[in-house]
């Protein structure tokens, strides 16, 4: 099970999702308001490192992708709604695209490529 946190103060009011900032970092996704920076909801992902996490909003779907683990999350509430592992494919920086959305991640996968290379140079 997911580690969640947050009140969900958007019950009673009114947002919409063009009025949230959705962040990951360490396996981890956080529901921002645009406006006051204000922490709405969290999520960590029960499986993977604490590593890159891809985001991609597409309507009103929220998709997260941690080492190889793909999640669709409540945007409004960040509950979990459905994992796919892809077992047996292994793990690395994510692409993540839809026929209305993508995530440009070719930076960042460069990033965490080298940085990898690097940890496991470092180890040998």
């Amino acid at each position: 099970m997911s580690q969640h946190s947050g009140a969900n103060e958007l019950e009673n009011t009114n947002v919409s999702l063009s009025d949230m900032l959705f962040v990951g970092f360490n396996s981890r996704v956080f529901a921002v308001r645009r406006e006051t920076g204000q922490t709405i909801w969290s999520w960590k992902s029960p499986k993977g490192a604490d590593n890159f996490v891809a985001l991609l909003i597409d309507g009103e779907d929220l998709i997260a992708s941690i080492d190889g683990y793909t999640y669709r999350l409540d945007p409004y509430t960040g509950d979990e709604l459905w994992l796919n592992s892809f077992e047996g494919h292994g793990y690395g920086t994510p692409s993540l695209v839809t026929v209305n959305a993508s995530s440009d991640m070719g930076a960042a996968a460069a990033r965490e490529s080298r940085r990898r290379r690097s940890q496991n140079q470092n180890s040998s």
